[in-house]
C-alpha cells in the first residue's frame, strides 16, 4: 500500500492505474476506522482493479462548538488496517492543502439538505458537499463507496454525482452494527460504559418502529411519536425523529417501500445518529 499527501501524486498514481486498464474504487473517511468502514473496503475491493481510500477530518463540516478538536484521530492504526484490508492507496491530505488562504467557494445542495441533520447542524451539508467534490475531482474514482447509516449525506452524494455529472457510480452500504444494534460509529469511542449500554436504546426503538410498519401501520407521524416516546422514556435527549423518502429526504405521511426511519440522540456530549428502512425493499 501506497500513502501519498499531495494532490498531484494521488493524481499521478490514479492515472497509472487507469492506463493499466484498472477500474478505481473509492472510500472517502473521516478515519478512526471501524468495521463499517473496512466493510465498504472490501466492496471495493471485490470489484475494482483499484482501491483508493482518503482520510480527512474536514473542518469545513463540523460547526461552531462541534467536536472537530477532539474528533478521533488514529492515522497509523488507520494505515495499518487498511494495508491489511487491501487497500492500494491511501490519501491522507492537509487541510491547508485541502482549503488554501483565499479559499472562497463552496457546493450547496438544496432540497435534500433542508431537514434532519441538514436543518439540526447548519452548514454541515455545504461543507459535506465541498470536500466530497474536490476528492471526486482529486481521484476521479469509477465507483464511491459510503455507508447507509449516513443517510442523508448518501442522499447529498446521490444528488450530487447526478446534478454535476460526475461519472461516477454510487455504491451504498449497509448499516454494520454491534451485537446489541448500535450503528458502529467513530464518534461511539466517546461514549462512557454506562452510556454506551444506555445507547442501544436508539436502534431498539427504530427497530420496534419498523416492526409496526411491517405489521401494518402506515402512518409516519404516528411512527414518529411513538419513536421519540420511546426514546424519551428510555432517557435520550432527542434532536429529531422523521419518517422520510430515502431519497428526497422529504417528510413521509404514508410509509412505502422507500420509506425510512432517521433519528439523532444525545447522550451526554455525544451525538448519535441512525436509521432504518420500515419496509424490506
Amino acid at each position: 500500500m501506497e500513502q501519498v499527501r499531495d494532490v498531484t501524486e494521488v493524481r499521478r498514481r490514479v492515472a497509472a492505474a487507469r492506463r493499466e486498464g484498472r477500474t478505481i474504487g473509492f472510500v472517502p473517511t473521516m478515519g478512526a476506522l471501524h468495521e463499517g468502514h473496512l466493510s465498504l473496503v472490501r466492496q471495493a475491493r471485490a470489484a475494482c482493479g483499484s482501491v483508493v481510500v482518503s482520510i480527512f477530518v474536514n473542518p469545513t463540516q463540523f460547526g461552531a462548538g462541534e467536536d472537530l478538536a477532539r474528533y478521533p484521530r488514529r492515522e497509523a492504526e488507520d494505515a495499518a488496517l487498511c494495508e491489511a484490508a487491501g487497500v492500494d492507496l491511501l490519501y491522507l491530505p492537509d487541510a491547508r492543502a485541502m482549503y488554501p488562504d483565499g479559499f472562497a467557494t463552496s457546493v450547496e445542495v438544496s432540497g435534500v439538505t433542508e431537514g434532519g441533520e441538514g436543518a439540526a447542524r447548519p452548514g454541515h451539508f455545504r461543507g459535506v458537499a465541498t470536500v466530497v467534490t474536490k476528492l471526486f475531482l482529486q481521484v476521479g474514482p469509477d465507483r464511491a463507496y459510503f455507508g447507509r447509516k449516513d443517510l442523508q449525506q448518501v442522499a447529498v452524494v446521490r444528488r450530487l454525482i447526478r446534478d454535476l455529472d460526475f461519472p461516477i457510480e454510487l455504491v451504498v452500504g449497509e448499516t454494520v452494527r454491534d451485537g446489541d444494534g448500535l450503528a458502529l460509529s467513530s464518534r461511539n469511542a466517546y461514549l462512557s460504559p454506562e452510556d454506551r449500554r444506555r445507547a442501544a436504546d436508539l436502534p431498539r426503538a427504530l427497530f420496534a418502529t419498523r416492526e409496526r410498519a411491517r405489521r401494518g401501520e402506515r402512518d409516519g407521524a404516528s411512527l414518529e411519536r411513538s419513536t421519540r416516546q420511546a426514546l424519551e422514556t428510555a432517557g435520550l435527549a432527542v434532536d429529531y425523529v422523521e419518517v422520510v423518502d430515502a431519497a428526497s429526504m422529504r417528510r413521509a405521511g404514508l410509509v412505502d417501500s422507500g420509506t425510512a426511519l432517521a433519528a439523532a440522540v444525545r447522550l451526554g456530549k455525544t451525538r448519535l445518529i441512525d436509521n432504518v428502512l420500515l419496509l424490506e425493499p
